[in-house]
């Protein structure tokens, strides 16, 4: 059990976690710090959180975990206001959606310090945000990958393993380059795609009418398209360059789809569509997943 945790960022990550810790036994105290005093004022009248820290200093004094749930663009700007309390034996943790970024403000910032650091990455959200959405199940049955350094403390990444696992959570070790590779294929890929393909349908003359025709398809579809436009906009521009080879892979294949369907090439088409279809089918998620570094 750990005496204290810290959260800087009491929005819906931060919040969650300080709520699925207080629910497991894990933590005694709960000191949470927000750019917006109201958001702490309301994580405290929620019991998400048991005292409000005037700045993300005062919420890392006195803690012996602390977790940064801000977005990644503030992941420099919130290390160079806690480094003077970064002490080695303390888990320090973050839950941003990209890593290399991350990591290289770290050691810019920490320095030797940057041992206490464990990055860390929960594959878990939802499309609204804020503490009023905070809920202690949302790691639960969860991927959380870790992104851990060389230097970095090997009983704090046993620690934070050990923290994720007790709320539900199955943790998996990466290096911050392959991680950046396969969630920009997997995550924010889809993402940029879903607010383009939104914004082409509704941006049409008869934008209106078509969307009053769309159907579950288009909604389970679109889902992801009503996500935070800040948190968004980080992500995309932070891992632009794994983004962008897997936006250009993409180009290609629908570039294929279109010249069968320009070249009235049937079979192709079917081929092309059955390649993705069986794919689909067979897929299953987080098969083949392992716990070992890649």
């Amino acid at each position: 059990m750990f005496n204290q945790l810290g959260v800087i960022g009491c929005g819906l990550m931060g919040g969650s976690f300080a709520l699925a810790l207080k629910r497991a036994g894990l933590a005694k105290r709960v000191i949470g710090y927000s750019k917006s005093p109201s958001t702490t004022e309301r994580a405290k009248k929620m019991g998400v959180i048991d005292d409000t820290a005037e700045s993300a200093l005062l919420a890392v004094s006195g803690s012996d975990i602390v977790i940064m749930a801000v977005p990644v663009s503030a992941s420099e700007a919130t290390f160079k206001a806690i480094r003077h309390l970064v002490e080695p034996g303390v888990l320090f943790m973050d839950v941003g959606s990209t890593k290399r970024d991350v990591v290289d403000a770290a050691r810019r910032v920490l320095k030797e310090r940057v041992s206490s650091f464990v990055p860390a990455h929960p594959i878990a959200g939802k499309e609204v945000s804020g503490v009023a959405h905070a809920d202690a199940s949302l790691y639960a049955g969860r991927q959380v990958i870790i992104t851990p350094l060389p230097q970095t403390d090997a009983d704090l990444v046993q620690k934070a393993t050990d923290v994720w696992s007790a709320i539900g959570a199955q943790v998996l070790r990466m290096t911050p380059e392959n991680h950046d590779a396969a969630f920009a294929a997997v995550s924010h890929l889809p993402h940029m795609l879903a607010f383009a393909f939104f914004n082409s349908v509704a941006k049409q003359p008869a934008g209106r009418d078509f969307l009053s025709l769309a159907g579950p398809g288009f909604r389970d579809f679109t889902r992801i398209a009503a996500s935070d436009p800040e948190v968004w906009r980080d992500i995309l521009m932070s891992n632009r360059e794994e983004i962008l080879k897997q936006s250009m892979r993409f180009r290609h294949t629908l570039d294929a789809l279109e010249h069968v369907i320009k070249t009235s090439n049937v079979e192709a088409l079917e081929d092309l569509i059955r390649s993705a279809s069986d794919a689909r089918a067979n897929w299953q998620m987080g098969a083949g997943k392992s716990g070992s570094s890649r």
